[in-house]
């Protein structure tokens, strides 16, 4: 209810102050607020981690992690942050995030604005939240592709005591070149050296951090497939589908449909899902699926199980349908 009161004052502010202004209010809420736990579920078991409920918050709303606390007031079951690089960067210029309301969507350009890796590790310690937290890992804008991995290893060295489970983002449309790492020889490289960089830390820390890797969805049946036999033959914990879309079919005519970025809310959720479904035949159990993608109500939510996902992760439909819509999709997928 409170939140159907405050969008009007929101969505009548540009889309990325509204943004910092909600992320601010959550960041409070979390220090002046008791603790809250998630909403009540069917537990399950997932990369070998427990989830209180199968409904989790995507990357990109909580960048450098500054809000953790508030937003495990608002009853998910795990947390992303991120996408966070080795060093603080500004992103792409402004204005960089528009609204699409006639079709619930929203296309962004941000091009991994953060505050760098050491800051967001310094938020998480602060932060008093003790559930599954995810840390999206990304490449600086000025590191030649080249050299990407080395920038991948930096950040996991860095945030891997303090992850439930880190997440390689290879998939951001935002960043010039970043989505050529999902290439057949890129991406082998590039899980191989995580996947020993992953070992090695294992020993070192004496605790096993999951893997997953996010991608587009944007992808032809032979590149899911290519993505897929890499997951396996690295041994990657699971795959994240999908980030935004460069399509534009859903949106033509309408105000801001064509700028330039990632696509996300309701008109990415059966590209999303379609490639859930391909993975799912793909991969046939071998490492679970995790959905992100279009979901703004809870149908949409159990589609993504029915799908073949275990978990499912919000962001855009957040910004629609406010705080009701973690609870709906939790009911939606309890059991």
């Amino acid at each position: 209810m409170l939140y159907e009161l405050a969008r009007p004052l929101l969505f009548a502010l540009d889309p990325e102050t509204a943004h910092n202004l909600t992320l601010h209010g959550l960041h409070y809420a979390g220090k002046l607020l008791p603790a809250a736990e998630p909403e009540p579920a069917s537990a399950v078991e997932v990369m070998g981690l427990r989830f209180p409920n199968r409904v989790g918050l995507a990357a990109g709303l909580d960048k450098n992690g500054e809000a953790i606390d508030g937003l495990a007031r608002l009853g998910f079951g795990f947390l992303e942050i991120g996408t966070i690089t080795p060093r603080p960067q500004p992103g792409n210029p402004r204005p960089r995030m528009f609204r699409l309301p006639e079709v619930r969507g929203i296309i962004n350009r941000m091009g991994f604005n953060n505050h760098g890796v050491d800051v967001l590790l310094a938020h998480v310690r602060a932060a008093k939240y003790r559930g599954i937290l995810g840390i999206n890992i990304g490449k600086n804008f000025d590191t030649p592709i080249e050299r990407a991995a080395d920038d991948y290893l930096a950040c996991l060295e860095k945030v891997y005591a303090l992850a439930s489970y880190v997440t390689v983002n290879i998939s951001s449309p935002n960043t010039k070149n970043l989505r050529q790492l999902q290439g057949e020889s890129e991406l082998d490289d590039l899980l191989g050296r995580l996947k020993a960089a992953q070992t090695r830390l294992t020993e070192q820390h004496g605790r096993y951090v999951p893997l997953t890797l996010k991608i587009a969805p944007d992808l032809d049946d032979a590149q899911v497939s290519n993505i897929a036999d890499a997951l396996r033959r690295h041994r990657i914990d699971g795959v994240i589908a999908t980030n935004t879309t460069i399509a534009r079919d859903k949106v033509q005519g309408i105000a801001h449909g064509n700028e330039q970025g990632g696509l996300s809310g309701a008109p990415v959720f059966e590209a999303s899902t379609a490639v859930v479904r391909k993975l799912a035949h793909a991969l046939a159990g071998e490492l679970p699926i995790i959905a992100a993608g279009g979901v703004l109500e809870g149908a949409q939510a159990r589609a993504k199980l029915e799908a073949g996902a275990a978990l499912v992760q919000l962001y855009s439909g957040l910004i629609y349908r406010g705080p009701a819509l973690v609870r709906e999709c939790v009911r939606a997928t309890a059991g």
